[in-house]
């Protein structure tokens, strides 16, 4: 297993991704949660992966190490990397010894061309701000043949009106930065991955089941870096605000029983070119 030092890890980010590693490393251990609620559509992505027992699979912006650890269930050796240093130690402290999880940046992954027999994403790379370097590190370190699957938000739906909400109580919102639901899009798809995979693509919908809006809230304001990162900058009455729109947006979903949210995502399946 990799240990990571302050310094070590600066050098494995870029410097223009430096503050997003922060953000995304706000979560911590409580991103877990975040997980486990598309554990249905990260389980999916693993199915269309399907790792075999002795494969080398890297699974990139791993997060606490959800997708990993079922990829690793199945036999193979995995490799998890991320952003951000406070997940990946909730990752190294939730998983298995076996699994190698690394502070790592997808824009700029530390391994040797052709390293991996499979590689795989969960709601992590679709976020990258140099979309176009990030699909092409997925291919550079996929051997000839190798196998790719992700797992993207669409561009609408339930999480998209939830990123709409937060984006809208930011006081200063990203710039420069593309929508990280472009990766939603069935011809961005093919525009950043067919030059280095053979793809095909699916849809389906997650769903979110919770006993009320403040469970989700709480949840998002603790375990999701972005969320979990604004707020401490908000005044306390801009982050009511934000707290109170984000629980209505996900009101609006109650049924009988509870609040039940679709969130509708892709799957690409793809073969690395080459061989």
């Amino acid at each position: 297993m990799q240990t990571d030092t302050p310094a070590a890890t600066a050098d494995r980010i870029r410097p223009q991704n430096e503050l997003a590693g922060r953000v995304w490393s706000t979560g911590g251990a409580e991103y877990e949660r975040i997980s486990r609620q598309i554990a249905d559509a990260i389980e999916h992505c693993v199915d269309r992966l399907d790792p075999r027992a002795g494969e080398r699979v890297l699974d990139v912006a791993t997060g606490t190490g959800w997708a990993a650890r079922r990829i690793a269930a199945r036999g193979a050796d995995v490799t998890g990397v991320d952003i951000g240093a406070d997940v990946i130690a909730a990752a190294r402290a939730i998983g298995p010894a076996s699994i190698d999880f690394r502070v790592g940046d997808a824009e700029a992954l530390e391994f040797a061309d052709a390293s991996f027999d499979a590689v795989a994403s969960t709601f992590g790379v679709m976020f990258c701000g140099d979309p176009e370097r990030a699909a092409a590190e997925l291919a550079r370190v996929c051997r000839a043949n190798g196998r790719l699957a992700l797992a993207t938000w669409a561009t609408f739906g339930g999480v998209r009106e939830m990123f709409d909400v937060v984006m809208a109580h930011h006081p200063n919102p990203p710039k420069g930065r593309p929508s990280p639901f472009a990766w939603g899009d069935t011809d961005r798809l093919h525009e950043l991955l067919d030059p280095h995979f053979e793809v095909a693509i699916e849809t389906a919908t997650s769903t979110c089941r919770a006993p009320d809006g403040q469970t989700v809230w709480d949840a998002f304001a603790n375990g999701y870096g972005p969320v979990a990162a604004l707020l401490p900058t908000l005044e306390p009455a801009a982050a009511a605000r934000l707290r109170d729109d984000f629980i209505a947006c996900h009101e609006r979903y109650r049924t009988p029983v509870g609040i039940l949210v679709e969130r509708p995502y892709v799957i690409v399946v793809g073969r690395r070119r080459g061989g």
